[in-house]
């Protein structure tokens, strides 16, 4: 565990809440006399997966709203490296913790050692995952098992274990969760079933949490995308993209960002197991 501690910028000050007004509605009044929906200040977000991509791209968008940052993936030296980037680019605390999240103890002892140094978990993004491409008639069943117990369990034991130890006891907290347009549709292009299942397990546990931890002011969602135009820079993948996807190319690099923003925001009070496409269009047709 590394941490980099730098100084926090301070919080804009609200005026008291009205004491007739329910909690759920305070939160949101609160907000509106701050008129800044989107600051993250003295918020703590932890993003699994933070090694490289989509998480370094959205632990700096929650950075970018002054959020403290905690990275997690399972290469320390990587995730070192990050952590340092992003206190050095944005100026927040941040810290690099090491977890498996399909080994529970880790994980267990990796929400711990945030909890004991930050002392709360505003913000979890499960973005670890994984992904088994062959012909469905030649997926081992290691390869399935191995897929649901990355992108599928250990995005459950993640969100078991910063609830339990932090947002249950706070009845605060944003978990979005990284799911798929795969979770949702089939493809042609290339094979993938346990991606698919696995994603659509992602996509019905957003559901599930968010119908049992909402009456606890824990708010559970989920954003689903299509991989970067970084990872599929081919000429088969981009006329894949031109014949499936109404805007004709894959998404870019921060164009995650803004949807990460509105769902970890603690404005977004009412806002609870959606699914928002980041997709360019691809499951509206």
């Amino acid at each position: 565990f590394h941490c980099h501690n730098l100084q926090s910028k301070l919080a804009s000050s609200v005026r008291a809440p009205r004491a007739d007004v329910p909690p759920g509605a305070r939160h949101a009044e609160e907000h509106r006399m701050q008129k800044n929906y989107f600051d993250l200040t003295d918020r703590v977000a932890v993003v699994t997966g933070a090694s490289g991509g989509l998480g370094v791209q959205m632990a700096k968008a929650l950075a970018s709203q002054n959020a403290t940052i905690v990275v997690m993936a399972r290469r320390q030296e990587k995730i070192d490296a990050v952590a340092k980037e992003i206190a050095d680019e944005f100026g927040v605390p941040t810290a690099a913790v090491r977890v498996d999240i399909t080994d529970t103890e880790i994980v267990e002892q990796a929400v711990k050692t945030v909890m004991d140094k930050f002392g709360r978990i505003d913000i979890l993004v499960n973005n670890a995952g994984t992904g088994a491409v062959a012909p469905a008639e030649e997926i081992t069943d290691a390869q399935f098992a191995n897929e649901m117990d990355i992108d599928l369990f250990g995005t459950f034991k993640m969100a078991r274990e910063v609830a339990k130890q932090a947002m249950l006891p706070a009845g605060y907290g944003r978990i979005i969760n990284i799911a798929s347009m795969y979770g949702l549709v089939g493809n042609k292009a290339l094979g993938s079933a346990p991606y698919h299942a696995a994603k659509g397990g992602v996509v019905n546990l957003t559901r599930a949490l968010a119908g049992e931890w909402g009456k606890k002011g824990i708010t559970v969602n989920a954003i689903y995308t299509d991989l970067t135009r970084e990872t599929l820079d081919s000429e088969f993948f981009q006329e894949n993209a031109r014949w499936m996807i109404p805007m004709e190319r894959y998404g870019h690099e921060g164009e995650l960002d803004t949807a990460a923003i509105f769902l970890a925001s603690p404005a977004s009070t009412y806002v609870n197991g959606i699914m928002v496409p980041v997709d360019g269009g691809y499951t509206a047709i």
